[in-house]
């Protein structure tokens, strides 16, 4: 409240102003037309003090203190109440009867203009409830973009373009970014990066279907740099599959799986390894397991793998129809009759307790070729997690279910073998293939 008191010449001025019911020494009472053209103008970007001299105002008189009060007044009580809050009640509220009733087409009107909003509010809170059974009860959000589409569709339906302010706030959305959205320069903004983005798809389409298997985020990047010499960073990757719906079917974890911590030591050979899988020595430690593969119509077939723990490269792989111990012994042979790899004179293969692993036959196997043995703790997975982790990729990157013979299946996975060797980029690898870091290892020593 200004602490200025109007003089009787100064009332006379005031008083002339069409856009004030009435004024006293004290107080000034400002028509409701006068409120809603100020709100109007103040969204448009004008100050309060330029609006009451726009119209007729004298801001020397009524004070720069009482304007900023009224201006401030009005906007607060427009956000709570839209324009309904602008209009003067006083009268309303005394108990005394209205100098002029409401006309009947006047009342029609009213009563139409409030029936809409209802209308509009019900449509627009039922659009954006989230909880659907439709859907399952899953969660339904809305982004902003698709709000300020729903609230100007709502707007041009029951033509409520005074109400822009109160959807936003019932809607959670700011009435700037309403009207910068539908703003032209921001139209023309949506639409020159839409046309930037469906060049950066086209190029991550162009890593996602390489050698046609599946890919994340992580995976593209580096094919992308490796194989196309185009570099993005990670957060537009991932900003693009999102807004083009690229998915990579990826594994989750298990909730329900309980890691046995194993305390007792091992009955046949200790746990040499100890986690220690980077030791940046090529052919040095050798990991192997053995998986199964489900494919056609309810077969099933078994494959064994080694891989250098240094740089991930499957190194050997057998693949069989039975499990018998032959299946682990002849994986061995394969590895040391390819002249193509070098084997580290300290090498050892590591592995999971086993019955393969245990077997005496298959000690002697690795005896006869000079090779040392390291297992696992009893019941830890963890003690050969990269190998582990292999099977995992392999089994969602590969076509496995869609073989039918067994043939069919040693074809793809000679295939899924040449390309995680020599095209598969990993993290881990400083963005390498494994060859290409086995070569970096060698070149480095």
């Amino acid at each position: 409240m200004s602490n200025i008191i109007f003089n009787e010449e100064e009332i006379k001025i005031l008083s002339q102003n069409k856009y004030i019911k009435k004024v006293s020494s004290k107080s000034i009472t400002y028509t409701d037309e006068f409120k809603r053209i100020f709100i109007c103008e103040y969204e448009k970007g004008k100050p309060s003090r330029e609006i009451f001299e726009t119209y007729g105002f004298d801001v020397n008189i009524l004070g720069i203190e009482r304007v900023k009060s009224a201006g401030k007044r009005w906007r607060k009580a427009y956000k709570n109440n839209g324009v309904l809050g602008l209009k003067d009640t006083r009268k309303e509220k005394s108990g005394r009867l209205k100098e002029k009733e409401l006309s009947l087409e006047e009342k029609y009107e009213r009563l139409k203009a409030q029936n809409n909003l209802l209308k509009a509010e019900n449509e627009l809170l039922k659009k954006l409830d989230n909880d659907r059974e439709e859907v399952d009860k899953k969660e339904i959000k809305l982004s902003s973009k698709q709000k300020f589409m729903l609230i100007n569709l709502i707007v041009k339906k029951y033509k409520l373009k005074s109400m822009i302010s109160y959807l936003c706030k019932i809607s959670g959305v700011s009435r700037s970014g309403y009207y910068n959205y539908f703003s032209l320069k921001s139209q023309k903004s949506r639409e020159q990066r839409n046309k930037e983005d469906k060049k950066l798809r086209d190029n991550i389409l162009k890593a996602y279907k390489f050698k046609g298997r599946k890919k994340g985020a992580r995976q593209i990047k580096m094919t992308l740099a490796d194989q196309f010499q185009i570099i993005y960073n990670l957060k537009r990757i991932r900003r693009i599959m999102k807004k083009f719906n690229i998915i990579c079917p990826i594994r989750k974890a298990n909730p329900y799986r309980r890691m046995m911590k194993a305390t007792k030591e091992h009955r046949v050979v200790s746990n040499l390894l100890n986690r220690e899988f980077k030791q940046d020595v090529p052919g040095k430690v050798l990991l192997t397991d053995i998986t199964y593969l489900s494919y056609g119509k309810g077969k099933r077939a078994y494959l064994s793998t080694i891989k250098d723990a240094s740089t991930n490269e499957i190194l050997s792989y057998n693949l069989s129809t039975s499990l018998a111990l032959n299946i682990a012994t002849d994986t061995i042979h394969k590895l040391m009759q390819n002249k193509n790899i070098l084997i580290d004179s300290n090498a050892f293969i590591h592995s999971d307790q086993g019955t393969h692993y245990t077997s005496p036959v298959f000690q002697n196997v690795l005896k006869s070729y000079g090779l040392g043995q390291s297992m696992s703790r009893r019941g830890n997975c963890w003690d050969n997690a990269p190998q582990e982790s292999f099977f995992g990729h392999f089994k969602d990157e590969s076509y496995i279910k869609s073989c039918n013979t067994f043939e069919e299946l040693q074809e793809e996975i000679d295939q899924y073998m040449i390309y995680y060797n020599r095209y598969r980029c990993q993290w881990g690898l400083k963005k390498m293939t494994p060859v290409k870091y086995r070569n970096h290892l060698h070149n480095a020593a």
